[in-house]
C-alpha cells in the first residue's frame, strides 16, 4: 500500500474532464482521479456555470500519484500525448476557456518540470504549443456525476466517440504504464 505521505498531486486541464479522467485512472502509479474546476474567479462553480464559459475556471483532473512508481514528468507527458495543446481554448469541438491547456503548479519544481516537459513536447507538435502553466489555485471538486464517468458510461456518444478512442491511444503508447 502506498504511504499517503509520499504521495504527489497533479493539477491538469486539456478539454473535457472525462477524457482525462478516464486515461490517468488506468495509469500504473496513479491513486486517485478527481474531475473538477480550477482557475476562475467564481466560489463553488456548478457544471453549468463552467460550461458557460464566464467563470474563468478550466476543467481539470487532480491526479494523485505514486512518485515512486510514475513521476510528475511521466504524468506530463501523458498528459501531452493525450490532448493537443497546441490549440487555444479548443479541444475538437469542446469550444471554450473552459477546456483550455493548462497545468496548475504547487511548487516550483512542479513548475520548472512543467517547463521542461513543453519544451521536450515542442518537437513533437507541428504548431507552438500554447499550455497555460499557473499556480494552483482553489480546487473545487465537479458534481459525483462527472466522477469516474467514463467507466460509469462507455456506450455514451461522447464516451464511444471521443474518450474511448484517447484511451485506446494511452493503452497503445504507454502499454507498460498501465494498471
Amino acid at each position: 500500500m502506498t504511504n499517503p505521505s509520499a504521495t504527489q498531486v497533479a493539477v491538469l486541464g486539456g478539454g473535457c474532464f472525462w477524457c482525462l479522467e478516464a486515461v490517468y485512472l488506468e495509469a500504473r502509479g496513479v491513486i486517485q482521479v478527481e474531475s473538477g474546476y480550477m482557475g476562475g474567479h467564481v466560489d463553488k462553480p456548478t457544471y453549468e456555470q463552467v460550461c458557460s464559459g464566464t467563470t474563468g475556471h478550466a476543467e481539470v483532473v487532480r491526479v494523485t500519484f505514486d512518485p515512486d512508481v510514475i513521476s510528475y514528468h511521466d504524468v506530463l507527458e501523458i498528459f501531452f500525448t493525450i490532448h493537443d495543446p497546441t490549440t487555444l481554448n479548443r479541444q475538437g469541438n469542446d469550444v471554450g476557456t473552459q477546456y483550455r491547456s493548462v497545468i496548475f503548479f504547487d511548487s516550483p519544481e512542479q513548475e520548472a518540470s512543467a517547463r521542461k516537459v513543453i519544451a521536450e513536447m515542442a518537437i513533437v507538435w507541428d504548431a507552438p504549443i500554447v499550455t497555460e502553466v499557473a499556480p494552483a489555485q482553489t480546487w473545487y471538486k465537479a458534481e459525483d456525476y462527472h466522477q469516474d464517468y467514463f467507466r460509469q458510461h462507455p456506450l455514451q456518444g461522447y464516451c464511444a466517440f471521443v474518450v474511448a478512442p484517447k484511451v485506446a491511444k494511452f493503452r497503445k503508447i504507454y502499454a507498460e504504464r498501465v494498471k
